[in-house]
């Protein structure tokens, strides 16, 4: 299994960029495999979170805590409940890679912390469920985030808007926002951020 692990460990471009190797005899069918789960998060994710709900015999929509109450009958239920089975594997993954720890502030009251996307869900389907497409913000430092206040540059320091410009008097935004400037980020045990991504969010995203 170990063998098997480090195989794999080949094709991570999270490990070649940390200057870690994979072991040398991978084989055509690990490198198959490996795309297979790297390239089909969507569905394997889902596929997952139902097994492991099968196996407590809990329905698939008690495990992901999804209120079929706002969810309408017909064809599309099933639609949604994997669309929010995903989000909430997203959520998850996420949160549990920065140990439950915002990476701007350091707050670490999970009622308080929520699964950002660098590169919004509604414009990279491929890459909705990518670990290395998410952030670990409290709520406040989320929508800064998604509103281009905020951002995050490849050498993972907190950029911020020239927006701000306006308001460096008022003493919360200076505390909530201008002193995390150029500050390095809390960084996640695992799934580091994209940089490609970051860089998307900062010509697309952020106010410059």
């Amino acid at each position: 299994m170990k063998t098997k692990i480090g195989n794999f460990g080949g094709f991570d471009p999270e490990l070649k960029e940390r200057g870690v190797v994979g072991l040398s005899n991978s084989s055509k069918l690990d490198n198959s495999v490996w795309d297979e789960f790297n390239q089909g998060r969507e569905s394997l994710a889902y596929e997952s979170e139902l097994l492991i709900a099968t196996s407590t015999n809990t329905p698939i929509e008690l495990f992901a805590n999804i209120n079929l109450a706002d969810i309408p009958e017909g064809k599309e239920r099933d639609v949604i409940i994997k669309t929010r089975v995903n989000q909430a594997f997203f959520q998850s993954t996420t949160l549990s890679s920065y140990n439950l720890k915002c990476c701007v502030t350091g707050l670490s009251i999970p009622a308080f912390l929520e699964a950002s996307h660098i590169v919004p869900w509604s414009q990279d389907e491929k890459n909705r469920l990518n670990p290395h497409n998410g952030l670990c913000l409290n709520h406040l430092h989320h929508k800064a985030f998604d509103s281009g206040f905020i951002g995050i540059s490849p050498d993972y320091r907190v950029v911020v808007s020239s927006d701000f410009d306006a308001f460096k008097k008022a003493l919360p935004v200076s505390d909530l926002f201008l002193k995390y400037a150029d500050q390095p980020i809390f960084l996640p045990d695992k799934f580091l951020p994209s940089k490609e991504f970051l860089a998307r969010h900062h010509e697309t995203i952020f106010r410059k």
